[in-house]
């Protein structure tokens, strides 16, 4: 039963990975850490427990994996072709899709701990399996791209399963139906944190507050004030409860605003698809990843973006946005039978929303769309395909020639019966802009000092990511930055003061 009068050294606010990893972090090195979740039990665990588990991090080359997929025999290993992914790599891709805005001492720190998390979640339980989404099967070898083969065992609910069970086993407090509404600060410092447990309003002392509680992707009017009004209508991919509190709390007490505050991660989600996450059917079941292999069309029958610009890890945040600039915030995603089998596992499940026709007629009748548009867009589309040699696991560079826009990899003729669409809305995930933090989460104000006993992680960190983000980034950004907040609170509270902090 929970002290209610009692101070705790690190309060953290959240259930996500990020929450977790930091709370964990903050025990390990001798803090009484108590964790605050808004929801109800059943519905812990943030945006993470709606998250396919993919997790991106520099591991150097196919070697260094074995020690994560230790599960793995010899056999399968050797039958595994994998390009090297180091730090360089991971860095370039991080600046190359954020448009060099990304800012580089919070990513240099990111790359170069990922490794090491990575490895620390593992001593902590989290389990990690290959990545099947990112591979295509070629002459008995499973061929990865885009740096991005991992992923966690049963994906974000076997993350927060495992981080749970381990902050339980080292006797972390947890109270759930607690919605964190203030920071308490006394001579400059934070001092405790306001609260509504359960409909009454307390006081909780704490000598250090890590807010790791999202973004403001569930607020519908803050979404239409920062990212645009068309924004409101975005279905919600993840937690109900990432409303933006926390930023709320950090900006009053001098944090500062920070990063790309217009910006999100967004994703084409089936236009069925719940209004929020579903904690009955989680595991990101509704996207829609597989479009480079295909076509996307709007309601008027015309394609909007480059299908092949990239792999998919590098352009879906941003597709998802071009979608719901569409009218009726509405797209279809296109593939024929010569790319069908190829899908990613969501395209079979029965939650997916498929419109199968023999023809192309027949498929702009049941899709609903200008028909006249669609069979002009698809003929000038087939008529503008280059020869080239056809190959999902790399940027083949057999594109097309003469249309706007173009198909810049994976063109294949749209012709071989029968054709399947799926339609698709933008989904939100979370949000870009957060707070000013340093390299160790500490919380910055104006004057870019640490505001004493502030620290901050996951979404809440703002100047990572821009206009776009690289797949699997936001779950490492989670738990490398994180477990250094849940350090850094430790550090803080438990070092005699004037003590120089510990390098990570």
């Amino acid at each position: 039963m929970s002290n209610q009068n009692k101070a705790y050294d690190v309060i953290v606010v959240g259930t996500g990975n990020a929450a977790l990893c930091s709370a964990i972090a903050a025990k390990e090195n001798g803090a009484d850490v108590l964790i605050l979740e808004r929801g109800p039990k059943q519905k812990r665990g943030g945006n993470s427990f709606f998250t396919d588990g993919a997790i991106r991090f520099a591991y150097q080359n196919k070697d260094a994996l074995e020690p994560i997929l230790n599960q793995l025999s010899t056999e399968d290993f050797q039958n595994i072709d994998m390009p090297d992914y180091d730090t360089e790599d991971y860095y370039n891709d991080i600046m190359n899709v954020t448009e060099g805005k990304s800012a580089p001492n919070l990513a240099r720190q990111l790359v170069d701990k990922s490794y090491d998390t990575i490895q620390w979640m593992k001593r902590q339980g989290v389990q990690f399996e290959l990545n099947e989404n990112q591979s295509f099967n070629k002459s008995g070898v499973q061929q990865f791209w885009g740096g991005l083969p991992v992923k966690t065992h049963r994906k974000g609910i076997g993350l927060i399963e495992a981080l749970i069970k381990k902050a339980e086993a080292l006797g972390i407090e947890i109270r759930y139906n607690t919605r964190a509404i203030g920071l308490q600060t006394a001579n400059k410092k934070v001092s405790g944190i306001s609260v509504v447990e359960n409909g009454e309003e307390k006081q909780i002392p704490a000598k250090s507050v890590v807010l790791a509680c999202g973004g403001f992707e569930a607020n519908k009017e803050k979404r239409a004030k920062y990212l645009g009004e068309e924004w409101e209508k975005a279905l919600v991919r993840g937690s109900e409860y990432n409303t933006g509190d926390g930023l709320d709390m950090a900006i009053e007490v001098g944090a500062q605003p920070y990063g790309d505050c217009s910006g999100c991660h967004a994703h084409t989600t089936d236009f069925q698809a719940p209004r929020v996450g579903d904690y009955g059917k989680p595991g990101d079941i509704y996207k829609k990843s597989s479009y480079p292999l295909g076509l996307i069309v709007n309601i008027k029958g015309e394609r909007f973006v480059d299908e092949g610009a990239d792999f998919r890890n590098y352009t879906y945040a941003k597709y998802g946005k071009e979608t719901l600039r569409q009218p009726e915030q509405k797209a279809f995603q296109l593939f024929d039978e010569q790319v069908r089998p190829l899908l990613r596992v969501e395209y079979n499940l029965e939650e997916a929303t498929c419109i199968k026709a023999n023809t192309i007629e027949e498929l702009a009748d049941n899709m609903n769309i200008d028909k006249a548009r669609f069979i002009e867009t698809i003929e000038h589309y087939n008529q503008a395909v280059q020869e080239g040699e056809y190959n999902p696991a790399i940027k083949d560079g057999k594109g097309t020639k003469g249309i706007t826009p173009a198909k810049s990899n994976w063109a294949l003729p749209f012709n071989k019966a029968p054709y399947y669409a799926y339609p698709v809305t933008c989904g939100i995930t979370f949000t870009f802009g957060g707070i000013h933090v340093n390299e160790n989460g500490e919380a910055l104000d104006k004057n870019q000092s640490p505001i004493p006993g502030l620290f901050a992680a996951g979404e809440m960190v703002g100047g990572l990511f821009y206009h776009n983000y690289p797949g699997g980034s936001g779950l490492m950004s989670g738990a490398v930055f994180g477990k250094l907040a849940g350090e850094s609170a430790a550090s803080y509270v438990l070092e005699p003061v004037g003590a120089t902090h510990k390098e990570n």
